[in-house]
Order: structure tokens, then sequence, then C-alpha cells
């Protein structure tokens, strides 16, 4: 390590991203953590720590941000989709000599009742729409919504935190909210807008899990895209505590620096 503080780096946006901050503003081991921000979110929640906001330039300008503010270890704890952002972490950590680890929440499991179709991209999510209902609920985000901009014979319900921008689909209504959801709250959606079609990522996590259950009970299939997978050779923690007895490890080797 660079010093008697440990400096860590999370690339966050997610949940799990916040409370790893928490977890580590609160070590009694006193560790540096700045949350790096895409700044896609209008009104963010900010962690505890330091915060920055915006991109870095590809790998080469989170390298560069590393060296620069000597910076111990990196956590990638984006969202579960955030696929460039996870390769350029791996390639930054390479090119500066910093441990990287992915901290990611579980996958969603398919339940008794479940009728889930799997996707590899939302582009082949949007192909397979027609045969599975007319009303859609799409909770795959305000981003990727040209992938269903064809879609004409379609209705859809698009659930974001921020409004979309063009090119969406012609017929549509746009709610803007955020997790996490209820149970009642998404039967009540499904009810009110009769939707036959549930469409999502595979996100993980407890906030937005309702809907699944919703459609479950009502019976109406759901069109699941399939999370990318972590860069090879990076290790991976399922929960935020995970991260910290990792990075503890780290602090007790003294393995945690940037070289």
């Amino acid at each position: 390590m660079h010093g008697p503080v440990p400096r860590v780096l999370v690339l966050g946006g997610t949940t799990e991203a916040r409370l790893l901050a928490e977890r580590l503003a609160a070590d009694d081991r006193r560790v540096s953590v700045t949350t790096s921000l895409a700044g896609r979110v209008a009104a963010p929640r900010l962690p505890p720590g330091d915060v920055r906001i915006g991109g870095f330039g590809g790998p080469d300008g989170l390298a560069a941000w590393i060296r620069e503010h000597r910076v111990d270890a990196l956590v990638d704890a984006t969202h579960p989709f955030a696929a460039t952002m996870s390769r350029n972490a791996a390639e930054a950590a390479a090119r500066a000599h910093v441990p990287l680890l992915a901290l990611r929440r579980p996958g969603w499991a398919a339940q008794d009742g479940d009728r889930w179709h799997f996707a590899e991209s939302l582009a082949e999510a949007a192909e397979l729409l027609p045969a599975q209902g007319e009303r859609v609920f799409l909770t795959t985000g305000r981003m990727g919504l040209a992938a269903f901009a064809d879609l004409d014979g379609l209705w859809f319900l698009v659930r974001s935190v921020d409004a979309p921008e063009p090119p969406c689909p012609a017929r549509m209504e746009v709610l803007l909210d955020r997790g996490p959801f209820t149970l009642e709250g998404e039967r009540e959606l499904i009810r009110r807008h009769r939707l036959d079609l549930l469409v999502t990522k595979d996100s993980g996590g407890a906030a937005t899990a309702p809907k699944l259950a919703a459609a479950r009970e009502a019976g109406i299939p759901v069109v699941v895209v399939r999370r990318p997978p972590v860069p090879d050779g990076v290790p991976v923690a399922g929960t935020p505590d995970e991260a910290v007895r990792w990075l503890r490890a780290l602090y007790a080797d003294g393995s945690a620096a940037s070289g």
C-alpha cells in the first residue's frame, strides 16, 4: 500500500456499491474510499466518502486516474450489464498493476410456475416478443430502447428512472419510477395496463424482483436478457461483506500496492 490508509476506488452506481462505501467508511482500519458514478442518472443517491461523477475516457484514462490518485485497490461494482465499463476496469487494473474485484449481486433463479424465455441481448429479446404477447412491460431501462423501436404492433409500458430518448417504440407509455418496488404495486400495474408480457434484464437483487413474482401470479411470460460474463481472471464477490473481506485480506498481507 502507499501509506497507512488504503485507497480504494469503487466503480459504482448500484446499491451494492453504496453499501460497500458505507462499510468501508465505517471500517475501523480507516480506508479512503472514492466512488465513481457514470452520471447517467439525474439525481443519484450519493454514498459516503469521496465521489466523482463522469467517465474516465476509456481504460487509459482510468489507469492514469488510478496512478495519479495512488489507488491501492479497484472494485468494479457497476451494474451487471455495464460490460464496457467492466472491460475497461480489467484493462486499467492490469496496466496500473492494482488488484481488481468485481462485486456482482447473484442473478435471479426461475421458480415453479415461471414462464421464462432467455435472450442473449436486447435485440434477441425484441425478436421474441411478437410471439409472446401484445402489451409489454419493458423494464430494461432507458438505454437500448432502439432495439424495440420497430415493433409497431406491440404496446409498451416503459419504466425507467429517467426519461428515455429516441428512438423508442411508437406505441408506449413511460413510467418514471425508481425501486424498490412492491408486489402489490407490480400486480396493480399488470392489471391496470392489461400487460401480458414482461421483459427484464437479469439484474438480480430484491429491489426489482417483485415484478417476477407478479408475472408468475398472472401467468404471463417473461423474456429475461442474460447478463454478460465478468472479464476473464477477475475474482467475483457476491455481496458487499465479501468485498470487504477481500479488501481486508489485501491490507493484511500488504498486496494492495500499485507498484
